[in-house]
């Protein structure tokens, strides 16, 4: 089983890493568009790829990367239309998961990167395996926080409703709308079923709802999301390029998701005996509740698995 651990708050920087990096924010011509990413740690160091949820961006990581850059290169891009990104119209950008991939591959190759460790949250997820099962010989590693393959992650009463959305989009997408990009929805999404509900800053969601209400962005997510059920359809891939890698894999689940069971945490250890597991008091965001706990797992992890 995996393990439970309590998602600790404030505290010092993991061991072995008492330097604090400086986030720089930067923008790279990649694919087409403007892409800007935070970045942390050496230049010449190996890269972790940070690949954000939704309706979030690499802001998501902001307390994460000085706690782990060094040796380590963190990158976090904001994907097309998310961030500080360009959201080009969908009139002349499909928002695909396969594009926001190869969006993400331009972007690793704009900055000459040829291999890295990748964390996947939420949307980073089928954006990252993506990335994995078209270059296998990128990847170093994998870090998975609350981000799905298997069927067993999706909580039903949420994602039912969802797949009808697939089946017919034109009977179903005023609903979606109002309820996918809605106030509750957005609160919701960090909040969860936590009990420490009083630890979440609501500036969390206000933030995200004003970048949902940006002109365009209903028709990007609605897009973007109708194009969700091709990433159901490639979980069988997905599966089977973990079980056929076995790359070292680290996963780090906030217990209080109401989009995604923790049954997924063992539908991963089924396809990955070998993977590091640990379940944290905190939701779908867990880095709201527990990023010196997720720090200090994944500084060790990342020590593991690469030189200095």
């Amino acid at each position: 089983m995996p393990r439970d651990d309590r998602g600790a708050h404030g505290g010092s920087l993991p061991p072995g890493n008492e330097r604090e990096w400086p986030v720089h924010h930067r923008t790279v011509q990649a694919g087409g568009v403007t892409v800007f990413y935070r970045e942390a740690g050496p230049p010449d160091g190996p890269v972790l790829l940070l690949l954000h949820g939704f309706p979030s961006s690499s802001r998501m990581y902001a307390g994460l990367l000085p706690r782990v850059a060094g040796p380590w290169r963190l990158l976090a891009p904001d994907y097309p239309g998310f961030g500080h990104s360009d959201a080009p119209s969908p009139e002349t950008y499909p928002y695909t998961f396969d594009h926001l991939a190869e969006a993400m591959d331009a972007f690793t190759r704009s900055l000459g990167i040829e291999r890295y460790a990748m964390y996947l949250q939420d949307y980073g997820g089928p954006v990252g395996m993506r990335l994995a099962v078209s270059h296998p010989e990128r990847v170093m590693a994998l870090v998975i926080q609350n981000a799905v393959m298997h069927d067993e992650g999706l909580v039903p009463a949420l994602w039912n409703t969802r797949r009808a959305f697939w089946e017919n989009r034109a009977a179903h997408e005023a609903a979606l709308r109002a309820n996918f990009l809605s106030e509750a929805a957005t609160r919701t999404r960090h909040v969860g079923h936590s009990p420490n509900v009083d630890r979440y800053d609501p500036d969390l969601w206000a933030d995200e709802l004003a970048f949902l209400s940006r002109p365009g962005q209903d028709r990007i997510q609605a897009d973007l999301f109708y194009d969700y059920r091709t990433n159901v359809a490639s979980y069988s891939s997905w599966q089977s390029w973990l079980r056929r890698g076995r790359p070292p894999l680290l996963v780090v689940w906030g217990k209080w998701d109401p989009s995604f069971s923790v049954d997924e945490v063992e539908a991963l250890r089924r396809d990955h005996p070998g993977a590091e597991t640990h379940l944290l008091e905190a939701g779908h965001f867990a880095l709201d509740e527990a990023t010196p706990e997720i720090a200090r797992r994944v500084r060790a992890f990342l020590d593991r698995v690469a030189p200095r």
